[in-house]
């Protein structure tokens, strides 16, 4: 091989190879490649562009012969050829390259741009803003920065960026002495200098929005988000996801840019001179790729509510329960509810049948709850809600029911049975309900919790003492002021005279019979084997005319062997109504009309009752009056359920039902 730099350079093929050179042939091709820079390669300016040239023979020798051949390559030099503004690359090619045409007689055909060795149409290039001209002695190439095709990169810190593409230049030309065609392509990486864009955080946040709104850019492709430190605590991207704080990441359609997003709900509320004021310090942790060099950014917002407006809390009663609801304030949901003395947690507002809607929530507490409190009027319940800070526990709004108790302390019987119910009062939180005794103390409470004592006695028991149309005795606790009077009144002198008639009866009772359901299942089995049936998502199955269809009705959900499930009628439709027109009967009472048959019930194996069991086939049809053919048909029938033994009277169990047609199921496919 002779390389011409420009002066001659002999070098055998193993001495090329081991300087880098890669040579290699076919019988049709010979390639030859150079690592840049090379010793042998020499620089040329080409119309006032400078380019690096490599310029070789190969000689081939066999015996008495030796063959020749000339290679060359020309590569721009990117300074000299490229050119930088404020927005635009400019890349300038001489068209007419000295080194690579051997005469004078030369016609340019074909010039074409492309980007990553891919060429590039005029309509994908007019997309991204590319242009190509030939101008001169020049093809000029100009590129937009920031364009699709190429990558913004941060170099050495955050706030310097590079943007690399790697355009494509390819040529035909023909040299019309030896009438020999000659493409050439050229890829050039182009990486503009550095660019100062430092990224910005911008606070995008509605305050009656109630959540912090953050976008932190321009970035590079290699910049990575790590780490969020809020005023806190640090937390990773997904750690953010995970606790309700929405992180994403946005790429730029037309560039290689990208920008994070950050939404943080309110979280650090603090009451300031009639206004709530609202702070959060976010701290975004970086990464330049691959170096790792870390970085950070940071925001501290601050938002004020001038008007802020506290919740507000309603309510009402019925029979069993005290009604609360709760508006929220411009706080949203940002406060702790408390239900008597209980903070409301999950598993407590789960049992007070907790239901929120985003602007207000509502309880439904009972009369027997823990949390309601027993006034001194006995006919009275009170029932206490709050809501408080969750940092302070102070109050914002607090809130009481009193509803009427709807059932009776005192019932007196007939027979002189009197039950009494003591309640705890709020008055007397010290009140043990288990202690209270009757005027006899050994008369104890039959029921007693820590909010209750519960009393059964009769008129002449437990110290009960007798007045004139008065019973009465009296609740008593040692050590503790506590006395419940207990009155009953009887009239004892009046006799009350009931008249009573009977009249035969017209007919003898009989005991009713008991009910309950039996669920019957239709299926399409694929043959007369009735192993493999279709699944629900097969439907509407496609048949054709006369093809046989194969029917399989199941009693469900029944281990008793004596029941049998029998068809009464079975019919089909045009639609799912099986009340509509036209109708096609298949079976009627029983009985099987035209060509179709009720098939024996063989015992399969997966059959534990086989009267559960009934069968029929049914041959493809069409309605007369129906000209397309490709429309669906509904196959409905009616069962009843009787006793296995019965089936041998025939005319489906030889049965009649009430008007209520109890024992009958329909089903449809």
């Amino acid at each position: 091989v002779v390389f011409f730099t420009p002066e001659e350079r002999l070098m055998s093929m193993t001495e090329a190879q081991e300087r880098g050179y890669g040579i290699t042939s076919t019988p049709s091709r010979l390639v030859v490649r150079s690592p840049r820079p090379a010793p042998e390669t020499y620089t040329e300016t080409v119309a006032g562009v400078p380019m690096t040239v490599l310029k070789t023979s190969t000689i081939f020798e066999k015996k008495w012969l030796a063959t020749q051949i000339d290679a060359a390559a020309a590569c721009p030099i990117l300074e000299g050829s490229v050119s930088f503004t404020q927005n635009t690359i400019t890349w300038y090619l001489p068209w007419h390259i000295d080194p690579l045409i051997s005469s004078g007689q030369f016609k340019l055909l074909e010039v074409h741009m492309g980007v990553d060795g891919q060429r590039l149409d005029a309509a994908e290039m007019a997309a991204r803003q590319y242009s190509m001209s030939v101008s001169g002695a020049y093809v000029i190439i100009e590129i937009p920065i920031g364009a699709v095709g190429g990558y913004y990169k941060v170099v050495e810190n955050c706030c310097l960026l590079s943007y690399t593409i790697e355009p494509m230049i390819e040529l035909h030309w023909s040299d019309e002495t030896t009438h020999e065609d000659t493409r050439y392509k050229v890829l050039l990486p182009i990486t503009t200098p550095l660019l100062s864009q430092p990224p910005q955080v911008a606070d995008y946040t509605v305050p009656e929005e109630r959540v912090f709104k953050v976008m932190l850019g321009p970035l590079g492709f290699n910049v990575a988000l790590v780490n969020i430190t809020l005023s806190s605590e640090v937390l990773s991207v997904a750690d953010c996801n995970a606790r309700g704080f929405n992180v994403l990441e946005h790429i730029s359609p037309n560039s290689s840019l990208k920008v994070f997003t950050l939404q943080v709900p309110f979280t650090d509320p603090v009451k300031q001179m009639g206004h709530t004021v609202y702070f959060s310090y976010l701290a975004f942790d970086l990464l330049v790729l691959p170096e790792l060099t870390p970085f950070s950014l940071t925001l501290y917002a601050v938002l004020s509510s001038p008007f802020a407006v506290p919740p507000t809390v309603t309510g009402s009663c019925d029979l069993q329960n005290f009604h609360v609801f709760v508006k929220y304030g411009t706080s949203g949901s940002n406060f702790e509810t408390v239900v008597g003395k209980q903070v409301l947690t999950s598993d407590l507002a789960e049992q007070y049948s907790f239901a929120e809607n985003g602007t207000h929530f509502s309880l439904q507490v009972p009369y027997s709850s823990p949390n309601v409190l027993f006034q001194v009027q006995w006919t009275n319940l009170a029932q206490v809600t709050s809501v408080q800070n969750p940092e302070t526990s102070t109050n914002i709004k607090e809130f009481s029911l009193a509803c009427n108790f709807p059932s009776r302390l005192i019932e007196c019987f007939p027979n002189g049975t009197i039950t009494a119910l003591a309640v705890k009062l709020e008055s007397v939180p010290s009140l043990n309900p288990s202690h209270l005794t009757l005027r006899d103390p050994t008369c104890g409470p039959s029921f007693s919790d820590e909010r209750y004592a519960y009393f059964v006695f009769t008129a002449n028991t437990c110290g009960t003492t007798r007045k004139v149309c008065m019973l009465t005795n009296t609740f008593l606790i040692l050590n503790v002021f506590f006395r419940l009077k207990i009155s009953c009144y009887y009239n004892i002198n009046t006799t009350n005279t009931v008249g009573f008639h009977t009249k035969p009866g017209m007919s003898e009772q009989l005991p009713e019979s008991p009910k309950s359901e039996l669920p019957v299942a239709m299926r399409l089995a694929l043959d007369d084997s009735y192993s493999v049936f279709h699944k629900l998502e097969d439907y509407p199955v496609t048949k054709y005319l006369q093809q046989p269809l194969y029917f399989e009705v199941e009693l469900m959900e029944s281990k008793e062997p004596d029941l049998s499930v029998e068809l009464e009628n079975c019919w089909a439709t045009t639609n799912a109504d099986g009340a509509s027109q036209p109708r096609w009967n298949l079976i009627i009472d029983g009985n099987v009309k035209g060509k179709q048959k009720i098939c024996a019930n063989s015992v399969d194996p997966y059959q534990a009752n086989p009267s559960h069991f009934k069968r029929f086939e049914v041959q493809m049809f069409a309605f007369h009056d129906q000209d397309n053919l490709s429309g669906q048909l509904f196959i409905h029938c009616d069962v009843v359920t009787c006793h296995a033994n019965k089936n041998q009277l025939g005319a489906v169990c030889n049965r009649q039902c009430s008007t209520g047609e109890p024992g009958k199921k329909g089903i449809a496919h």
